[in-house]
């Protein structure tokens, strides 16, 4: 791949205008930051993935810290072309959302996520995190994006449970071990088969690579943030607070020393330089 000259970063919530729970100024300010490393980078800004074939051409690279917002239709289609054409797609954390729809489940009012022609794209599907813990990641493959990190290191995330498209494409960067999902009753959503886990009956992926034609996506699920919430008691693990309420400002992975150099790497390798 060519460096590039331009990346097109997407960062927002749905609806419109909604942080959909996350900080998002902190994740565009942060992922801004990262990118005028590039000095020679211009950098265009988005907030949904609306009207997205206006601003693929032309851009080698394109961040996605989304909640919500998908690309539909003509837009999904212009992403998956201009992958095959030798785009390189990093998307982190609620990129494997989308839509969500309300159900009831043991007579508690949930909600269930709805695959669409997006996840495909993609190459994961969202089903679930647990409430905000501590974890192990494991660096489970050599790529650009992981190289220099340690063979392990300890966060404090949503773990995210993502359901793999295409396994057999899907190139496995980082793992961890879960079991069973220790959510609550209530907790987040529902789903009918835990099928986030792989044939071990405990890995589970945190991030993967894959080749689409002459293009490439990196997902990565960590990187949640979050400003001003408030507490619920339900919410987080004890390994984040262990009174068990949710602490009202959370950055996670975002000052983590490995994370940091995970998010160095994927611009070098979205710009083309690695």
């Amino acid at each position: 791949m060519a460096t590039t000259k331009r990346a097109h970063l997407i960062i927002g919530g749905f609806p419109p205008g909604s942080v959909a729970g996350h900080d998002m100024n902190f994740a565009r300010l942060r992922l801004l930051q990262n990118l005028q490393t590039e000095m020679s980078l211009s950098v265009t800004v988005a907030n949904d993935f609306q009207d997205i074939e206006r601003w693929l051409p032309g851009a080698g690279f394109l961040i996605t810290y989304v909640a919500g917002p998908y690309p539909v239709g003509p837009g999904n289609d212009a992403l998956l072309k201009w992958l095959k054409g030798g785009g390189r797609w990093l998307a982190l954390h609620g990129t494997s959302g989308g839509k969500a729809v309300k159900t009831n489940r043991d007579g508690l009012p949930v909600k269930k996520m709805v695959k669409a022609e997006h996840h495909q794209t993609l190459g994961c599907f969202f089903l679930n995190h647990p409430p905000l813990c501590e974890f192990q990641v494991r660096v489970s493959g050599d790529h650009p994006v992981t190289r220099g990190l340690p063979n392990s290191f300890t966060v404090q995330d949503e773990l995210y449970l993502i359901e793999l498209q295409d396994p057999g494409a899907s190139h496995v960067l980082l793992t961890t071990e879960l079991v069973e999902d220790p959510s609550p009753p209530g907790f987040g959503f529902v789903y009918d088969e835990d099928t986030s886990v792989l044939p071990d009956g405990k890995t589970r992926v945190l991030s993967y690579a894959r080749d689409i034609g002459r293009g490439e996506v990196v997902y990565v699920g960590l990187g949640h943030c979050h400003i001003d919430r408030l507490n619920n008691a339900s919410s987080v693990d004890p390994s984040i607070n262990p009174d068990g309420t949710m602490p009202p400002d959370f950055r996670g992975v975002w000052d983590h020393k490995a994370f940091k150099q995970l998010m160095q790497n994927a611009i070098a390798w979205g710009t083309g330089k690695s």
